[in-house]
């Protein structure tokens, strides 16, 4: 199977007028609406200042394949990804996701909300590398439509999709930082329509994210985490720019890892007999879990198209990445920040006990996550990896994963910015970031 080159791990990203240009991008807009051959598609975008330019360099391109352009807002990507299953049409999202704000992005998303597979991305590229597109004639050119009901769309399955009686009458009381992303108005609604008494930090759309980076990291959390450390809130929840991810500060001021959240999840969604799915990038607390609850454990490269794939080939309803991407098959199949808050807020109105008692029943592990830029082809660091440290085991999934006595170190490039990362875990603190900084000092040294 070949590789894409222009799309990465989810969807095609870059700087606006460097490496993301507008003949780039009408031409991809031109290759989708030629791949699909579908008389609608749904467009969306998040709040990035260069998100119109590219909305409608890529809208004039679908258009001029004959088909039509429904634009439904400025929304979180799973919001666009409901409202695409719900028509049966495909759909373009405009966004870089968790990016800095210079970056933006173009994401494909097919007639199920999933986002598009490997193979239709090499057919994509292979018709824009080739210019076989599709054109209409002057009177078949599609047209522009506004449909403003996919917000509340969005926000009415997510509701329904939990126990919003008991999350009600829980008294939950919420602090959420949507970073200026495309959350600002969903998830602080969702919570006033759940009656958790939300207090909502930086809830408007800002394209510079001034108030913060877009990724939802402890140290881009400062805001939020002194706010819960104040006692008054029982969760913190933070978006990322898409709000596809989401992640959790407890009522004590502590960040909560992402593959802690998706173990908790799992911990208390999950049955005997059920499948859950996550890369190789993921805690082995989670397959403890799912040892102990009975529960299969499918192992996949990174990316969350890959992983709602497996979910689907399985029929599996949970599955997720350690970066506080949960996927919820019930609901759709895709990462969804604001369907995992809900499953969160729903986990703390049945056990009734504050988040840190919940963590408490987590297997402790420590993963540190660092990375190193890209300065030379992967394949070479790769074999330069391997030949190195002869004594280990290895597993090639995704990238290398290395295994050590007390843990193991997962190098692989990343698919959307120009970097390696590097993950370490082990039982011990001090093991996992010695492992990180052996193998990311070595790779510095290439």
């Amino acid at each position: 199977m070949k590789t894409p080159q222009l799309f990465g791990t989810n969807g095609i990203r870059g700087v606006p007028n460097q490496d993301l240009t507008l003949d780039l991008a009408t031409g991809i807009g031109r290759a989708i609406g030629t791949f699909f051959n579908s008389e609608k598609i749904a467009i969306a975008k998040d709040t990035r200042i260069s998100g119109d330019m590219f909305m409608f360099a890529v809208s004039s391109g679908v258009m001029s394949t004959g088909a039509d352009i429904t634009y439904i807002g400025e929304l979180p990507t799973p919001g666009l990804q409901y409202y695409c299953k719900v028509n049966k049409i495909p759909g373009i999202m405009i966004t870089a996701s968790h990016n800095p704000p210079q970056y933006n992005g173009i994401k494909a998303i097919d007639s199920d909300g999933t986002e598009i597979d490997e193979d239709k991305e090499v057919k994509i590229e292979e018709i824009y590398i080739n210019k076989r597109y599709s054109t209409a004639e002057w009177d078949k050119i599609g047209n522009y439509n506004y449909d403003n009901t996919g917000i509340d769309l969005y926000i009415n399955s997510i509701i329904s999709s939990i126990d919003s009686e008991a999350i009600s009458k829980s008294n939950i009381r919420v602090a959420i930082d949507t970073g200026n992303g495309a959350s600002y108005y969903t998830s602080p609604e969702i919570l006033t329509r759940l009656n958790c008494h939300p207090v909502s930090l930086n809830a408007n759309p800002d394209g510079k994210f001034s108030s913060r980076n877009s990724e939802p990291k402890p140290e881009n959390l400062s805001d939020l985490i002194s706010i819960m450390k104040t006692g008054k809130f029982n969760i913190g929840v933070a978006h990322d720019g898409d709000a596809d991810r989401c992640v959790f500060i407890d009522e004590k001021g502590n960040f909560i890892d992402g593959d802690r959240s998706l173990a908790l999840i799992v911990k208390n969604t999950v049955k005997r007999g059920d499948t859950v799915v996550t890369p190789v990038s993921s805690s082995d607390a989670l397959s403890e879990i799912c040892t102990e609850k009975g529960a299969k454990l499918i192992l996949t490269r990174v990316g969350a198209p890959i992983v709602a794939r497996a979910m689907i080939d399985n029929k599996a309803t949970l599955g997720g990445e350690e970066n506080g991407g949960i996927i919820y098959g019930t609901h759709q199949y895709c990462r969804d920040g604001a369907m995992t808050m809900a499953l969160m807020l729903n986990l703390l109105a049945r056990e009734k006990k504050p988040l840190s008692e919940l963590l408490k029943g987590i297997p402790e592990y420590y993963m540190v996550k660092t990375s190193v830029p890209r300065n030379i082809e992967w394949e070479e660091m790769k074999e330069l990896l391997t030949k190195k440290f002869t004594e280990n085991m290895f597993d090639f999934t995704d990238g290398v994963k290395i295994y050590d006595k007390e843990g193991w170190t997962l190098i692989r490039p990343s698919g959307t910015e120009k970097i390696v990362r590097v993950f370490s875990e082990s039982k011990k603190e001090a093991v996992a970031r010695e492992c990180n900084k052996k193998y990311v000092t070595f790779l510095k040294e290439l």
